[in-house]
């Protein structure tokens, strides 16, 4: 293959210097052409898990279908099932079918399925992994892969070191010849700090940082990367966007379903290590950032690793930590069934379906603004959003009854699933009296541009082909998170049970009295 099917070098893994030429197809400040991914298989380990079938092996094929992976690519599945390829082929289809985000065609998908390969094993096989080696190996020559692989690990924690421990003993961690091997990691990434940092110190072990890559879904979001164009590409919100100015700052993910058979999974991880550990305080280190001074990785995870150091939980825990378990309800016109009730979930769990917890960030430009963070499932209405809560106006012209209907100015970045920005501020009612009221002013991304959101797994999982680790958290970053949380869990631990709360509401009153407190309450978004 010709140097344009290089990946770009990543730091700390030596690529192969093309004799002095260039492909200006690859150059990134040229728009004309995207990105192409370079020569490279992903070999997926829990192929038959929900997350590849709904997410993985749709993004695969909507990056073929947009012209996004090279004609030599492959896909291998790995799992205990008795499949031969063309079984591993026709799972691939259906799930396509079901769940891609582009048309289907034809001419796409045969080129694409000539590279699907199945092995089939378990984690402790030592012959299986020798099977996937030589698959590979044969991949490489058939397909032209050129030795570049891409292990996604779709996988429960738990199976992490056993996997790793194989791909390290078959020899398919290490490459040479200018050839890279990279793992993708799902989360949660440890259950608490000590199974983090055991757990990246033995990642580390086999690949090198610069080849890991811990998925945050969240990151992958237009939305999301949108945060920094809102912030730093425009004159208009940054001399705002600070303690002199913001009250408070709310990060909500809410789900408007239950646990849909995923309670043997779910009981003892709970909302707080699924959700807030990564995904809420990924968004927080977004908002509460410096600017960084280009976008290079090590740039934007600097940053984002100072706010985190500054971060740590409001004190005291049983005032600022509210959490929760869903009970019977009504939701969405159905009456729903608590959580204690669902198949495979333990009578007398703990675990709690809700969490919320207020931090404070000690940095110059946050010193004194709570940032209160919640989730959880069984919710009002399924959505993510950030709000920060602007300080209210003196109204030193008006009085009270003019603006007695007026609450405070916020700017509202919506993430899901009504991508866009809401700013709501005060506007004069029509007629013959000042009076003042809150009104809101829309933007919303279907509407204002002619091309659709890529889904987030597509993003990342070209981001990894290409070698661009941006949008993937650090160690230190993994950590740090666990740093803030634990307090929060350890203390939930030993202090009994979480609140009940119906199905189809906000969350616990414990949850609404952490705000009322100090006379704030939640959006309703």
């Amino acid at each position: 293959m010709t140097g344009a099917d290089q990946p770009d070098p990543v730091p700390g893994v030596s690529a192969p210097a093309p004799s002095g030429w260039h492909n200006p197809l690859r150059d990134k400040r040229d728009k004309r052409m995207p990105r192409i991914a370079g020569p490279c298989g992903v070999v997926i380990f829990g192929v038959t898990g929900d997350l590849a079938r709904k997410k993985l092996m749709p993004a695969i094929y909507d990056l073929a279908n947009r012209g996004l992976l090279p004609a030599s690519f492959s896909l291998v599945g790995f799992a205990r099932r008795d499949w031969a390829d063309e079984d591993f082929g026709a799972i691939v289809h259906d799930a396509v079918c079901q769940h891609a985000r582009t048309p289907f065609r034809q001419e796409v998908w045969d080129r694409l399925a000539e590279g699907f390969r199945f092995v089939q094993g378990t984690f402790d096989d030592d012959k299986a992994f020798g099977r996937l080696a030589e698959t590979l190996e044969k991949l490489d020559v058939e397909r032209g892969t050129g030795g570049n692989h891409a292990f996604y690990l779709s996988i429960p924690p738990k199976a992490f070191p056993q996997v790793l421990e194989q791909l390290s003993k078959s020899g398919l961690a290490k490459k040479t010849d200018g050839s890279w091997s990279r793992v993708i990691i799902e989360k949660p990434f440890g259950h608490d700090l000590s199974s983090a940092e055991d757990l990246n110190t033995l990642v580390n072990s086999v690949f090198p940082e610069s080849s890991v890559f811990r998925i945050d879904h969240y990151l992958g979001k237009e939305t999301v990367q949108n945060i920094l164009a809102l912030r730093f590409a425009n004159q208009l919100f940054e001399p705002i966007w600070n303690a002199h100015y913001v009250d408070h700052v709310q990060i909500t993910m809410a789900e408007d379903i239950g646990l849909g058979g995923r309670g043997g999974y779910y009981d003892g991880v709970g909302a707080a290590r699924d959700v807030i550990q990564n995904h809420l305080l990924q968004l927080l280190a977004l908002t509460a950032m410096e600017e960084p001074v280009s976008f290079h990785p090590s740039e934007l995870q600097a940053e984002k690793i100072k706010v985190l150091s500054a971060t740590q939980l409001a004190e005291p825990l049983d005032l600022n930590t509210s959490r929760g378990q869903y009970a019977a309800g009504w939701q969405g016109g159905e009456k729903v069934i608590g959580l204690l009730d669902e198949e495979g979930f333990s009578k007398t769990s703990t675990t709690e379906t809700f969490a919320a917890i207020t931090v404070d960030v000690d940095t110059r430009r946050w010193a004194g603004v709570p940032f209160y963070l919640r989730t959880g499932k069984r919710l009002g209405r399924r959505v993510t959003e950030i709000a920060l809560i602007f300080k209210r106006a003196p109204h030193l012209p008006f009085d009270a009854t003019m603006t007695e209907e007026l609450g405070k100015n916020a700017l509202v970045i919506r993430v899901q699933p009504d991508e866009g920005i809401t700013l709501r501020f005060g506007s004069k009612i029509p007629g013959n009296k000042m009076e003042v009221r809150d009104v809101s002013m829309d933007f919303s991304y279907g509407s204002a541009f002619a091309e659709d959101s890529p889904e987030a797994y597509e993003r990342l999982i070209l981001d990894v082909l290409l070698g661009e680790p941006s949008l993937f958290p650090v160690n230190a970053e993994v950590e740090l998170a666990w740093k803030i949380l634990d307090p929060a869990l350890e203390y939930w631990a030993s202090h009994g049970k979480p609140d009940a709360y119906e199905s189809g509401t906000w969350g616990p009153d414990s949850a609404f009295e952490m705000l009322q407190r100090s006379g704030r309450e939640w959006r309703r978004p």
